[in-house]
């Protein structure tokens, strides 16, 4: 069985406003990154309590805390990311979700990232490590520029540091985007899928830069992608972020018609492969 849940925060800034949207569309599970405009792992301990009492009200639960852990240099000191990581984590308890979303880190300015693979396994080590014991794991999501940004350096990423805290994210339109691999599924997620317990479904046409496309309309080969979820027989959340405008290095803009419709999509495509979604 397939959870939905989706990054409402494309849609509205106000997190009452996210929550019920989502329970309008029928949507039980929401991806946290922004409140009010404020990153999940910047509001107060007064507002956390809030919105866990929001989400609770709304009978929505959280599918993972979509943190920006990993999205720095590595000429930037670890200590003070470690910290934001050690608050995630707590964060991600006092919701009760099991997963936080990170990244591997970006090269200083002008250098190949893949110079830097050891300081990355050594990061992505200590915070596996921190998880150790916990009931809270991590999902690394592939992306542009930082070390995770191919389905071979990804696979490293878990394997090198082999931990059952540590899986993969995967993220199609980052691959057609960012590394422009326009038959990612045969590309990248044979290499990956083994790895892999967290989706997040956007779509993204080759030598597009701002605008994405609806699940299925552009280059990311979502159908395809669901078509393997069924023979896997997936068992996990998949996320949408459409990023249908505005697309950035920490989130992007859907309107409410098109979440729908990208909702609509996905569903189509689940029932046509016979997964059952809620």
């Amino acid at each position: 069985m397939v959870k939905l849940s989706g990054f409402a925060d494309e849609v509205y800034v106000n997190f009452k406003q996210q929550l019920d949207f989502f329970h309008s569309v029928g949507l039980q599970y929401i991806e946290l990154r922004f409140l009010d405009g404020i990153n999940i792992l910047d509001i107060s301990k007064e507002k956390l309590i809030e919105v866990r009492q929001m989400l609770l009200d709304s009978g929505i639960g959280v599918s993972a805390i979509a943190s920006p852990i990993g999205k720095y240099g590595l000429d930037q000191p670890f200590s003070p990311h470690f910290d934001k990581f050690k608050r995630a984590v707590d964060v991600a308890s006092f919701l009760d979700t099991e997963l936080i979303r990170v990244f591997s880190y970006y090269a200083p300015e002008g250098e190949d990232v893949n110079r830097y693979r050891d300081e990355v396994m050594e990061r992505m080590t200590a915070k596996a490590e921190y998880l150790r014991g916990g009931r809270v794991n991590m999902v690394h999501e592939n992306e542009s520029h930082i070390y995770g940004y191919s389905a071979q350096n990804c696979v490293d990423i878990a394997s090198t540091v082999n931990s059952e805290h540590l899986s993969l994210a995967y993220d199609p339109a980052n691959f057609v985007w960012g590394s422009d691999i326009v038959n990612n599924v045969e590309v990248c997620w044979p290499l990956m899928k083994s790895y892999t317990t967290h989706i997040h479904i956007k779509d993204w046409k080759l030598g597009s830069k701002d605008i994405g496309s609806l699940p299925g309309e552009g280059d990311g080969q979502i159908e395809q992608l669901i078509q393997e979820l069924s023979l896997m027989k997936y068992e996990g959340f998949v996320t949408l972020e459409p990023h249908m405008s505005s697309g950035g290095q920490f989130g992007g803009e859907t309107k409410p018609e098109q979440l729908k419709a990208a909702l609509e999509n996905v569903k189509a495509f689940c029932n046509k492969y016979n997964i059952v979604c809620v």
